[in-house]
């Protein structure tokens, strides 16, 4: 079904690991096509609860794009490219399933871009960010701009991205760009103790909570339909009263048991 990812399901967590070790992960047409189906299955398939994305080996998550495939576009060819790769982290970002970045490496242009578009990163100790794109005289081209400056502000948004330094796991972890560090093999086991702890919550709030919050960062029409972020908010909580998830919470809580949601 995919030729440039692994996929993987287990009790509810959806794994997915670009699959390029030699070339760092990085990526292509190839890639992006299979990403876009692998979300497909995302939205579509109820037994999937969760998402890590990843990278294959111990040196990269995502080394950034293929480069070769850039030496040949055009203009017009060069934006649809982006317009190509926005389209695919927007569904990322917009899954109504909680998608998280387990960086493994390397997280360099298009990679970083890709860890962003997830809801939350964890990294390892071996983890670098950037946005080196500025050494080819390009600039990022997949949401990168827009997303690195919505979570470690404008200041070091504009450093990183003009200088192309190399950001490690610490830093990263201090300006806001990843919830945790953790050591190689504690990575993956951290993704899914808390992806495991947020599928004990009600699937319908969860999705909600990933569209109010998607609203209030990025403040666009293409997640709140021109409403503000408040209205929205006050929309998704009166939504969440017509759930049966919702009675099921209240009364387990006035009952003292714990709450056994179903999604509806």
């Amino acid at each position: 079904m995919y030729t440039t990812i692994l996929t993987e399901l287990n009790e509810g967590i959806f794994t997915i690991t670009v699959n390029r070790p030699d070339k760092l992960n990085a990526l292509n047409r190839d890639v992006f096509n299979d990403l876009d189906k692998a979300m497909d299955a995302v939205y579509q398939q109820s037994d999937i609860r969760s998402v890590i994305i990843t990278g294959a080996g111990t040196k990269a998550f995502v080394a950034g794009a293929d480069i070769t495939e850039f030496s040949a576009l055009s203009v017009e060819e060069a934006k649809q490219l982006s317009r190509r790769g926005q389209a695919v982290f927007h569904k990322i970002e917009q899954s109504p399933k909680p998608v998280v970045a387990a960086v493994n490496g390397f997280a360099l242009g298009g990679g970083c871009e890709l860890a962003m578009a997830c809801h939350f990163r964890i990294c390892s100790e071996q983890a670098r960010f950037g946005q080196p794109e500025v050494n080819l005289g390009l600039i990022p081209g997949y949401g990168g701009t827009q997303r690195l400056t919505q979570l470690v502000g404008k200041g070091k948004s504009m450093e990183w991205q003009m200088s192309a330094r190399m950001i490690d796991a610490r830093e990263a972890l201090a300006a806001g760009l990843v919830n945790y560090v953790t050591d190689a093999d504690g990575l993956m086991p951290k993704a899914i103790d808390i992806l495991q702890l947020i599928q004990t919550k009600a699937p319908l709030a969860v999705a909600k909570i990933i569209h109010c919050v998607n609203v209030a960062a990025m403040g666009d029409s293409a997640f709140s339909n021109g409403k503000s972020g408040f209205e929205v908010e006050v929309e998704d909580f009166g939504a969440c009263f017509a759930t049966e998830d919702m009675k099921e919470g209240t009364t387990a809580f006035v009952e003292k048991r714990k709450a056994q949601f179903s999604g509806k």
